[in-house]
Parts: structure tokens; C-alpha cells; sequence
């Protein structure tokens, strides 16, 4: 089952150091199978109000995600977003094609 990484960042802080993760992040995705779904791109807030960027970035299942997030390579760029933005980052995994609202109830 697809997992997503998904980071709800805010105070971003453009620099150097932001360049430098984002020029490296790609090469610490490739071998976990991770990609981006979605990387900032402008939200059309329906209801409420939502402030900051999206990432989302697949993985085939919750151990590649894992085992990426853990990785010396990612490990390493880490601080460059940790020390330049606020936020909170958290995977989930995706449901079936069958499910239905209700099968939360069960």
C-alpha cells in the first residue's frame, strides 16, 4: 500500500542552505521508489484557512518510507530544512480502491 511523506511547512526560510537540501533531496528519493506528488504548489482553500507549503512524496509502502526518512543520505541534508523551517511532517498511508466512509466505523 502507497505511503505518502507529507510535510506542512511555514516559515521558510529561503537561503543557501534551502537551495542545497532541495538540490540534494531528489538523489535521497530514488532508492526508496519515493517521488513527489506534490511539492508546494498553490492551495485553493474551499473551507478555513491554510497557510505555509504542502510536500507530498510517495512511496511504495510504509517500510521504504521509513527506511528513507532513516537513511544516511537523507539523514545528512536533514538540518539544512529542520534549521530553515517550521512545520509538521508525518506519513500516512493511502486506502484501497474499495474503501468506503464507512469502513471506519468497523
Amino acid at each position: 500500500m502507497t505511503t505518502f511523506a507529507v510535510a506542512h511547512l511555514h516559515a521558510v526560510r529561503m537561503g543557501p542552505a534551502i537551495a542545497e537540501y532541495l538540490e540534494r533531496i531528489d538523489a535521497t528519493l530514488a532508492p526508496f521508489g519515493g517521488r513527489f506528488v506534490l511539492h508546494g504548489e498553490p492551495i485553493e482553500p474551499l473551507e478555513g484557512s491554510f497557510e505555509g507549503d504542502l510536500v507530498i512524496i510517495a512511496f511504495p509502502d510504509r517500510a521504504s518510507a521509513r527506511a528513507w526518512y532513516r537513511s544516511p543520505a537523507y539523514q545528512a541534508i536533514l538540518p539544512l530544512r529542520r534549521e530553515n523551517a517550521e512545520g509538521a511532517v508525518f506519513f500516512v498511508d493511502t486506502v484501497g480502491s474499495d474503501h468506503r466512509a464507512t469502513d471506519i466505523l468497523r
